[in-house]
């Protein structure tokens, strides 16, 4: 991939990775549009590295409100830990069963096909991104026309509920592009009653504590189909697209995290269920198109 080509991905995830439009819908389509196979060894790689970029992106915006909200004493950090773990639990729970599900379907009592193929799949992508688009805008809807007393309360801590509902919505946003995962996440802790600024804080710490696995799993899948296609992974030379990529990634993503927080707290989270919907319309005219 030429390095013009890595930067406009790499500005594209940063952006969507963080804001709740689902990067994983952008990044199919600019890929297409680019002619770019995103399932190469390289490509594979690049893409590891552009979530590690916004995972440190996520790090440095929250690294103080999570110091305040989750780390100030040993009590709330063990509170944390248990929340973080129970929305991970409910994520596998939900998450791991779909997964096996849509292989089951994608494959067709054929060889099995790994969830990765929904990448390419825009009659997928669509879908998913019209459902999270109508849960983005009932939640923002909803969550506006609370009163402004109740809106104005301060923190009440995020419960064990919260870390359910959460978990299962991200959950149900692991197996499918399109169907964003702060934005199903954010907007089932607001239909839960939470406070804006612990329900947006909350969301992106079961991003980073899910990003390493899904990280980890990018990198074993790069080598196995490597070593499956006898193809030598040129780490040195495949390296350096990916590290501008990430960089370019986690500048995005600080940028994309400022506008979130701004548009949750000024109470415009629907806007974003908006576009989704609209983006939702654009790639299926495209994949009748024959993209």
């Amino acid at each position: 991939m030429n390095w013009l080509h890595v930067v406009i991905l790499a500005l594209i995830q940063g952006l969507t990775e963080l804001l709740p439009v689902s990067s994983s819908a952008h990044v199919i389509v600019m890929a297409e549009l680019l002619h770019e196979n995103m399932s190469t060894p390289a490509n594979a790689l690049l893409l590891v590295m552009l979530h590690t970029g916004t995972m440190f992106a996520v790090i440095a915006y929250f690294w103080r409100r999570w110091v305040g909200e989750f780390l100030s004493s040993w009590a709330r950090f063990r509170r944390f830990c248990q929340l973080i773990f129970v929305a991970s639990l409910f994520s596998g729970l939900i998450g791991y069963p779909l997964i096996v599900l849509v292989e089951r379907i994608l494959s067709h009592g054929n060889h099995h096909v790994a969830i990765e193929a929904l990448f390419h799949k825009l009659n997928w992508t669509a879908p998913a991104l019209f459902i999270v688009g109508l849960l983005i805008l009932y939640a923002g809807l909803r969550e506006a026309r609370r009163p402004a007393a109740e809106n104005a309360k301060g923190a009440r801590g995020i419960g064990w509920l919260d870390a359910v509902v959460m978990g299962v919505l991200q959950g149900f946003a692991i197996p499918f592009r399109g169907f964003s995962r702060s934005g199903s996440t954010i907007s089932g802790g607001l239909l839960n009653g939470g406070n804006r600024a612990e329900i947006e804080s909350f969301s992106f710490a079961m991003v980073v504590a899910i990003t390493p696995l899904a990280i980890a799993r990018e990198a074993w899948r790069l080598m196995h189909r490597a070593d499956l296609a006898g193809v030598a992974v040129h780490w040195g030379a495949e390296l350096a697209p990916s590290l501008l990529g990430m960089v370019c990634a986690f500048l995005a993503g600080l940028l994309a995290l400022r506008w979130l927080s701004r548009w949750l707290e000024q109470g415009r989270w629907h806007w974003f269920g908006v576009y989704c919907l609209c983006a939702a319309c654009v790639v299926q005219i495209l994949y009748w198109r024959g993209w």
